[in-house]
């Protein structure tokens, strides 16, 4: 007889599911059963991401609300409910004092950080309430806790979204709505890479080893999807070993 996961029928969404943090999750819950929708603003990468994955790919920029109307159309219409959704897609946009960044920059960091899973929540928490069931899962970052030269706008906008669940967690509670928010540390992402900090502790081999991998996200946010409906986990950090954060 076959094993029948608790995932099986249910519906994901991972946003940035391309690469990264987002891989691994959509990995793991694709391999336990899960119906799973990426999306991303690389068509390229998103496409080739989705055949090895085999889910569900949606070209959607996390900051424009139209894509966000167009995600959810596309998920109900073909399944009929959505079970999780995983506000994962951010970046750092620019890393650098305050009078070193643009307007532009200043803005488009916290419209994809925060703005952008506060639209996602916002259609997905009538979903989730109208079916007395479901998820959301915001990844943050260590930065939303502690300081840093350089990350003011990028950690604003990470404070933001760790406060937004907790509010959630308010408001979603008696309708039998989950809300968590994984803030993680140093990962072996491609987060320094593309914010353009040089010199980054991860980038040396031996360190981005023993930083937190895809896999082992996509494993945490599965174990914590799969916790019995009556039980939530609202916070947890995570940061690897090998790093040293001071002060505490």
């Amino acid at each position: 007889m076959m094993n029948h996961s608790a995932t099986d029928g249910r519906v994901a969404i991972v946003t940035g599911g391309a690469k990264g943090y987002g891989y691994g999750i959509a990995r793991a819950l694709r391999q336990d059963g899960a119906a799973v929708f990426i999306t991303g603003r690389d068509e390229t990468v998103l496409h080739e991401a989705s055949r090895k994955l085999d889910v569900y790919a949606l070209r959607a920029d996390v900051t424009v609300p139209g894509d966000w109307d167009r995600l959810i159309e596309t998920v109900m219409t073909g399944h009929g409910r959505l079970d999780l959704l995983v506000n994962n897609a951010g970046g750092g946009v620019k890393i650098a004092p305050i009078d070193e960044q643009s307007d532009e920059q200043i803005a488009r960091s916290i419209a994809l950080n925060l703005t952008g899973p506060l639209l996602g929540c916002r259609r997905a928490a009538p979903i989730m309430k109208r079916q007395g069931s479901g998820m959301i899962v915001n990844i943050s970052s260590v930065c939303a806790a502690r300081a840093w030269p350089g990350f003011g706008p990028y950690s604003a906008a990470k404070a933001g979204l760790n406060q937004l669940g907790r509010c959630l967690h308010t408001e979603l509670r008696a309708h039998g709505v989950r809300v968590t928010t994984v803030t993680p540390s140093w990962g072996a992402t491609g987060f320094a890479a593309a914010a353009g900090i040089a010199g980054h502790p991860a980038g040396d081999a031996d360190v981005r080893a023993k930083c937190m991998q895809p896999s082992e996200m996509g494993r945490l946010v599965l174990d914590l999807w799969r916790m019995p409906e009556h039980l939530v986990v609202p916070d947890l950090s995570v940061q690897p070993m090998v790093q040293e954060i001071v002060p505490m």
